[in-house]
């Protein structure tokens, strides 16, 4: 369990561990021969696979859900989702709630570390917000979507509106729609249905904007001035981030011949969904084969960067983004420091920023080359599915299913890194300062 009163285990550690363990056991129950729609269980690398990608909300897939798996090894899938997106500790510290069980120190704590809360005072109350915040709104997004899947498929349509409902607020990107538009094909027989895409973009904008953003709100209303600097910061780079997406896939990309048969609605639609999937979300409604390359790359990108802290999105956080632009913006002014929204940002979190990025670009490069040389994948598709796997998005060029056991384990080791995160892995790994107040001399290093 996540909560045992060990005082050398560290609130970094406890997070991993409790992820892994829950892959595993993931793991177990699809390997099971009723978890798949025929005779045998699926393999252990499949399985593997399989748990993983749901576990760390990714998405990736190399079996097709809806035809590959059972009933039962959808709703095993559809659990892993769940509590892989609200986080281990979230879901442990629920049952610790409904159970009536006292909530130590330490294991506050770690509820902190979990949903990057600001400090430890309110994380209880915090905590249960968040699980009737996030339920609520799977809930009216199965409501929206059943508006849609009921007609179509009848009382099996509530089943789909409350998978595809969490899977989206939870950044997944699984979805069902095999049976009815071919494997592997997502959302692309809704291209152009408003209900399904209005639906879909709530969610996925919603859980991937943190939970602190949500407890702002609550607090505040919609007077943005007195909210946290963290809250603008999220809202106003989501914000950028998605209309920049939108005008770019709209003027371009959709404008390619390839597209011509698309409507004019139906390329409005594909344009605001492309901007806002790659926030993590996993679900495409075209064939991403058929973008031209710079799009390709711009998804990348836009994957790369995910969504916020403390929230059900994966990438290095739009917060990161943020702090990295700010603070080249101070270098053009030749200023000290970085300012945002009347406040000076801190030297830590300067530093965080860089590590953080390069850390993600690092994983996301080699990844991309070492599948290219071991499966002879074109570069730009390696570089995709590298991307999509650290930044745990789902997002697939079409290239999961058909690698070699080798890829297949670098994307396992990408999707968990990027769900547990960047510093929580380093924080679990790494001794903590000693606090020394001694340091180096210092000399000058020219750059640039």
């Amino acid at each position: 369990m996540p909560f045992r009163k060990i005082d050398r285990i560290t609130p970094a550690q406890i997070i991993i561990l409790g992820f892994l363990f829950l892959i595993a056991v993931g793991t177990v129950l699809l390997m099971l021969p009723v978890s798949t729609s025929g005779p045998d269980g699926a393999s252990f690398l499949d399985a593997l696979f399989t748990a993983t990608s749901a576990t760390c909300v990714t998405g990736l897939i190399v079996q097709d859900t809806a035809l590959y798996w059972s009933p039962f090894g959808q709703a095993v899938i559809l659990l892993l989702i769940q509590i892989g997106g609200m986080g281990v500790v979230t879901m442990a510290v629920a049952i610790f709630i409904f159970a009536g069980r006292h909530i130590s120190l330490k294991q506050r704590w770690v509820m902190q570390e979990s949903i990057s809360a600001p400090q430890v005072g309110g994380i209880v109350r915090q905590t249960r917000f968040i699980l009737k915040t996030a339920l609520a709104m799977e809930a009216v997004g199965a409501v929206l979507l059943a508006l849609r899947f009921c007609p179509q498929m009848g009382v099996k349509g509530i089943w789909y509106a409350v998978f595809h409902s969490i899977s989206a607020f939870c950044n997944a990107g699984f979805d069902l729609m095999g049976v009815r538009s071919g494997p592997c094909s997502s959302m692309t027989a809704y291209t152009a249905d408003g209900i399904v895409n209005i639906a879909l973009i709530l969610l996925i904008v919603l859980g991937g904007i943190g939970f602190m953003t949500w407890q702002d709100f609550r607090e505040h209303k919609w007077h943005l001035r007195v909210m946290r600097l963290q809250t603008k910061v999220v809202l106003s780079t989501t914000a950028i981030l998605l209309v920049g997406g939108f005008l770019y896939f709209f003027l371009y990309e959709f404008q390619q011949p390839q597209w011509r048969s698309m409507s004019g609605g139906e390329r409005l639609w594909a344009s605001l969904f492309q901007a806002v999937t790659p926030r993590t979300a996993g679900f495409n409604t075209v064939d991403l084969s058929q973008m031209t390359p710079p799009s390709q790359l711009v998804t990348i990108l836009l994957m790369l960067v995910g969504g916020s802290p403390g929230s059900t999105a994966g990438g290095f956080k739009t917060t990161t983004l943020a702090v990295l632009l700010l603070t080249t913006a101070a270098v053009f002014r030749r200023r000290d420091t970085a300012h945002c929204f009347g406040r000076r940002l801190q030297d830590e979190a300067v530093h965080n920023a860089m590590a953080l990025f390069v850390i993600y670009l690092l994983l996301a490069v080699t990844g991309g080359i070492l599948i290219c040389c071991i499966d002879g994948i074109p570069l730009m598709g390696a570089l995709f599915e590298s991307s999509s796997a650290v930044a745990t998005v789902g997002l697939s060029l079409g290239y999961t299913g058909g690698l070699s056991a080798a890829s297949k384990l670098i994307l396992i080791f990408l999707m968990y890194f990027g769900r547990v995160g960047g510093l929580t892995v380093i924080y679990a790994v790494t001794v903590r300062g000693t606090g020394k107040v001694s340091q180096f001399p210092q000399e000058r290093l020219t750059v640039g």
